[in-house]
């Protein structure tokens, strides 16, 4: 079936970790800390791709992760940062951030780029830490942890011209006919699963694209049918065809199934009903008596609606159809889409902090809290100095006060466990536990 909707797993690397060295040079004593930066870590960057129709890919890979930025190294030499993940994904493709709901972006021009999980920084080297009191510093910094989010894609085909209608009653013999689009036609329901485009080109300088909406039957606001999953992609649509049989060659009256999926539009979206709507007549060649032609334009006009007779077996009526359609994408202005800055910045906010109290262990959890741990070297002094004063700025005892943290209780920070000494006079933080 076509997947207009997806889930994928982003993960970005690590930076690379700075390193620890010193210059040893003839003739050039005590050469000083020369260790260089680690490399900064994979993003994971989506692409916005006009030569993808669907996110059926997206069902054989769903986890897309980069990898972490080269260590540094020696004589104050850079770690290499790590090659970008590139997500192709087609254009109208929503993204969401799964944890918050919040719209990510909207990809709606090709080579769009946003990113969807940011590389790792890569840690600083010794030569960073040097100061008049400590020439030879022996402590480097560990890379940034990578994200891991989890997102959720949407489709919604871009196209200027929509076509609606009952399974079989001819949309896709129509695109095929107008376009250069080549859908599976056959004698049987549903033979459309996908949103099929096309570009009608009327000459040199008019042209469009065309959608071919899957079929719509009673119910699909509510999800009967295919329902649903194909009413979003009606939304960015300057103008719809509503195609019907007006031969009747499927048993059923095609001025009942022009209100049923009217009807439906209107259950799903306002918008939809606002849109221009064209009314093409097709399977002509099969009607004998015209007189029912005619009294299918009858109720169609008056209603209010443009009706075109037409035939996709040998083309009569669809330049008429396609001029038509032509002028009212030139007299209406494209739809005004939901277009967030592509450039994510995913902020920490200050109550990012959390506690959670489990068999008397006090466990601290949040997003700068952990990438404190992981940047922290807890066997290096001056890596443990540096992790004490971003205890204190962060103010994190007091809120494990708060939590009623009593002298020799635990405090566990992703894995690595302190006891909780209270400070005085200037003392930071409680002592790591010894293993």
């Amino acid at each position: 079936m076509f997947i207009d909707r997806a889930r994928i797993i982003v993960e970005s690397g690590a930076g690379g970790d700075g390193a620890v060295a010193f210059r040893r040079e003839k003739y050039v004593p005590r050469g000083g800390p020369a260790g260089g930066d680690g490399g900064e870590g994979g993003s994971v960057i989506a692409v916005a791709d006009q030569e993808i129709n669907t996110l059926q890919a997206f069902r054989r890979h769903r986890k897309w992760a980069a990898k972490k930025g080269e260590n540094g190294g020696a004589k104050d030499c850079f770690g290499k940062a790590a090659d970008d993940v590139l997500v192709p994904v087609p254009l109208g493709t929503l993204i969401y951030d799964i944890d918050t709901g919040k719209l990510i972006a909207d990809m709606t021009h090709h080579g769009q780029r946003v990113v969807l999980a940011k590389g790792g920084r890569g840690g600083r080297g010794n030569s960073h830490f040097a100061t008049p009191a400590v020439r030879a510093p022996t402590y480097a910094e560990k890379g940034e942890p990578g994200e891991r989010r989890e997102m959720r894609l949407e489709l919604k085909v871009l196209a200027d011209v929509g076509l609606l209608g009952y399974p079989s009653v001819g949309k896709s013999s129509l695109i095929r006919k107008v376009s250069g689009a080549k859908p599976q036609v056959a004698a049987y329901h549903f033979t459309t699963l996908n949103p099929i485009l096309g570009m009608v080109n009327l000459d040199e300088s008019r042209s469009f694209v065309m959608a071919d909406i899957p079929g719509l039957i009673e119910g699909a606001s509510e999800g009967v049918g295919l329902g649903d999953e194909f009413l979003r992609h009606i939304e960015r649509t300057r103008v719809l065809i509503h195609v019907l049989d007006a031969a009747g060659s499927e048993g059923r009256d095609p001025i009942d199934d022009f209100h049923v999926i009217n009807q439906e539009l209107a259950k799903y979206s306002d918008k939809l009903t606002k849109k221009k709507q064209l009314v093409a007549a097709n399977k002509i060649d099969l009607i004998t008596d015209m007189s029912k032609l005619d009294k299918l334009r009858e109720e169609i006009e008056a209603e209010g609606y443009e009706f075109f007779p037409i035939c996709t077996l040998d083309g009569r009526g669809l330049k008429p159809l396609m001029e038509r359609a032509w002028q009212i994408i030139e007299a209406t202005p494209k739809v005004e889409l939901e277009t967030p800055d592509t450039s994510i910045i995913y902020d920490v906010k200050p109550d990012d902090f959390k506690v959670k109290v489990e068999d008397g262990v006090y466990y601290l959890t949040g997003k700068r809290v952990q990438k404190l741990v992981n940047m922290t070297n807890f066997d290096d002094y001056v890596s443990l100095r540096r992790f004490e004063k971003a205890w204190k700025y962060m103010d994190l005892e007091k809120l494990l006060k708060k939590e009623g943290i009593k002298e020799g209780d635990t405090v566990n920070l992703y894995g690595v466990e302190f006891t909780y000494t209270a400070r005085k006079h200037g003392e930071d933080t409680p002592q790591e536990d010894e293993e």
